[in-house]
């Protein structure tokens, strides 16, 4: 009988915390874009030493901006959006 009680008290319990909302996971921010096709001095420094999931965007940074497409939304193939964003980044200088 002891038994069958803490049986049913852990399954209760079980239930009760598997039905129970969970906080949703905190998104990571994508990195924005940069319009610095070649870096040069601090900038160059900084974005070295920046782990490659962080680093910008950059036009024309083929291999690092497919990585982080791939890691942050599942594709590495480009948008239109993305294009229009690296030309009006390379514009921009930003």
């Amino acid at each position: 009988m002891n038994r069958i009680t803490s049986t049913v008290a852990l399954a209760v319990l079980g239930l009760t915390a598997a039905t129970s909302p969970a906080a949703p996971p905190v998104p990571v921010a994508e990195p924005g874009w940069v319009g610095v096709i070649i870096a040069r001095g601090e900038l160059r420094d900084q974005i070295e030493s920046t782990p490659i999931l962080e680093r910008p965007y950059r036009p024309l940074h083929v291999y690092g901006n497919t990585i982080r497409r791939n890691h942050y939304r599942g594709a590495p193939i480009p948008k239109l959006k993305d294009v229009v964003q690296s030309a009006g980044s390379i514009v921009t200088n930003r």
